[in-house]
């Protein structure tokens, strides 16, 4: 006998063990939890720490913050892709060990398929790029103060109530609000499974007191922000998916739910067992009882890999793999990983977030006026119009602006962005660049203090407190004295900037050359044929062994198309350019009568990479 239970207890531990390895391989190989890290315009609300005492204090003296500030440590551990992976997968072991153990004692031996459902829950948020590693935290602090009343009190001890308040003081100043999850399970547990009604109702009514007189007495808090802690609510508005939300309102309410039907299944069954006719039945056949016993072993047996089977079907359907691409993008663009760039972007590239990070990658590879047209574009994903803009377009403005070297505009979205996303690591990163740059060095000196005290860019910022200490100028810094070298002296009108974006830059440089083929690009695709033939001349400006492949189509298609000749200034169109644009003529023009639908087929299969097709269609006919 003890070894068919042994035997089935580690079938159960060795399946629960195989859910959670392919929990850890889910979210290190499919979600990418360095990409909940990197935000990338996407995800409002991911905690900021810092090192050092002044961080701490202000962190966890107040309701919850001893948490938020554990919660906010492990949560940088995402930026590390196997090390955040698994801290998020023992916080979600560990909350299932704990749901099953509380529901163990309650008597739901039986419920232990639906233990694993707040992992689940996890994942799906994860799954759907949403941070909910504090909200988790929270959870498994109040769930495992829950299990230490339930393993500390008994129904014949009269000191609970003391018990259960001594618990509530201290859980109250680690997590705040929650604490209201543990008063609520306690209550629960006391009223329908303890059935001690009185002092399960003493419980319920006791927490909001108990919130209010630790508050008020030892943090100075308002009755109005005591209460307000207890609402569920999202930080700053980063849910909104309503899958998604109705996600974290059960990850929340699981186990209160789960105690409440256990408790009316105990007085179901209490009441059943009283009747009558429950004492005559009693006497069940040994088959029947036979049916039962094996029932309740194979739902024991095989909750695991029903569990497995239920991850996998919910994260099949829950994996949100837009926002995936759009962040994955920003991260590698972040990074300068311009070849990834260009390989993500194939996931979804109509994305106009996702193009403009793709024009950044062809540019940073020498690619853009020669091959920009074999990847999706859009005229306002050059350079993001912020008229009635989502908070993504702010986001991926200041990166870009960076790299052309319009600071004024860069500071400008680095500011409203610390604004919106906290102290991001990277926002403090470009914003120290930036103003040392303009030689604001207080204001370097501030960002770079904070970014000296965080877990990852520590090391790049001492060594710019450094440089700065030897030399103010920072003279032999090249990317600062990149930036000074071609960023306009003049500060245009953040509503009107349109190509001045660019026309200020090569008035400060003229061998700007991200500024010159981001203007002849936004000429392109925007169809002022007149201003891009106008700005020919700045070919000599730079090393082009030819003219790009790009403008000669363009210059090929407005000689065409306006009865007129493009000054080369003393280049010549190549051969290959000549022949290609003969042959699209032959076939849009000769062979189906300037007929787009009929001959859009042919002509995107050996065409849609090229300006031609885009003149035509107004958009590229395949991506590479």
């Amino acid at each position: 006998m003890i070894r068919r239970l042994s035997g089935k207890a580690f079938g159960g531990a060795a399946l629960s063990l195989l859910f959670f390895v392919l929990y850890y391989l889910y979210l290190w190989l499919v979600v990418d939890l360095r990409l909940i890290y990197h935000g990338g315009g996407a995800i409002l609300d991911f905690p900021v720490f810092y090192r050092g005492w002044e961080f701490f204090h202000k962190s966890a003296f107040s309701p919850g913050g001893l948490v938020e500030y554990v919660s906010a440590f492990l949560g940088q551990f995402f930026y590390i892709w196997w090390t955040g992976t698994l801290v998020a997968t023992v916080q979600a072991w560990l909350l299932w060990l704990c749901i099953g153990s509380i529901v163990r004692i309650a008597g739901g031996r039986r419920l232990r398929l639906v233990c694993f459902a707040a992992s689940i829950l996890l994942l799906i948020l994860y799954a759907g790029y949403i941070y909910p590693f504090g909200i988790a935290m929270n959870l498994l602090v109040a769930f495992g103060f829950v299990r230490l009343y339930m393993g500390t009190t008994s129904k014949k001890r009269p000191t609970d109530l003391l018990v259960f308040l001594a618990l509530s003081i201290i859980l109250y100043v680690i997590v705040g609000g929650a604490y209201l999850l543990f008063a609520m399970v306690c209550g629960i547990y006391e009223l329908f499974l303890r059935r001690r009604p009185a002092l399960g109702i003493t419980f319920l009514l006791s927490s909001p007191i108990v919130a209010y007189i630790v508050s008020v007495s030892v943090f100075n808090v308002s009755v109005i922000d005591v209460f307000n802690d207890f609402m569920l609510h999202f930080e700053k508005g980063d849910v909104t998916n309503t899958t998604k939300m109705m996600a974290v309102y059960t990850l929340y309410l699981l186990l209160p739910l789960m105690m409440v039907g256990l408790g009316l299944a105990e007085l179901l069954r209490k009441g059943k067992s009283m009747s009558p006719e429950a004492t005559k039945e009693s006497g069940q056949s040994p088959l029947g009882r036979f049916i039962a016993w094996s029932a309740g072993k194979a739902a024991a047996m095989f909750a695991p890999l029903l569990a497995i089977l239920a991850g996998v079907l919910v994260t099949c359907f829950c994996h949100d793999a837009r926002i995936k691409t759009i962040i994955a993008v920003d991260y590698y663009a972040s990074n300068k990983m311009w070849r990834q760039v260009l390989e993500a972007s194939t996931q979804y590239p109509s994305n106009k977030f996702v193009n403009h990070s793709v024009n950044r990658a062809l540019y940073h590879t020498g690619r853009l006026a020669d091959n920009m047209f074999a990847y999706e574009q859009q005229p306002d994903a050059l350079r993001l119009s912020t008229e009635g803009a989502n908070l993504m377009v702010l986001w991926k403005l200041f990166d870009t602006y960076i790299d052309l070297g319009q600071i004024n505009l860069a500071e400008f979205y680095l500011v409203f962005c610390m604004d919106i996303y906290g102290e991001r690591p990277i926002i403090l990163k470009w914003r120290a660049l930036v103003n040392m740059a303009k030689g604001n060095l207080g204001t370097a000196h501030v960002c770079l203090g904070a970014l000296s005290k965080t877990l990852f860019d520590a090391g790049w910022a001492k060594g710019y407190l450094a440089k700065i200490e030897r030399d103010p100028n920072l003279s032999t810094d090249e990317e600062v004295q990149r930036l000074r070298s071609v960023m306009p002296a003049i500060d245009r009108d953040f509503k009107s900037i349109n190509e001045n974006i660019f026309l200020d830059l090569l008035a400060k440089n003229r061998r700007n050359r991200m500024a010159f083929e981001y203007l002849m690009a936004f000429y392109l695709l925007t169809g002022q044929f007149d201003k891009f033939a106008g700005n020919l001349y700045r070919l000599d400006d730079f090393d082009y062994a030819r003219i790009p492949r790009v403008y000669e189509e363009a210059i090929l298609f407005y000689n065409y198309t306006r009865k007129t000749r493009v000054e080369l200034h003393g280049r010549e169109i190549s051969p290959e350019s000549q022949e290609r644009f003969d042959n699209f003529v032959k076939v849009f023009i000769d062979q189906y009568g300037e007929n787009k639908a009929l001959a859009f087929n042919e002509l995107a299969r050996d065409y849609g990479d090229s300006y031609l097709f885009y003149s035509v269609y107004g958009r590229s006919g395949t991506k590479k």
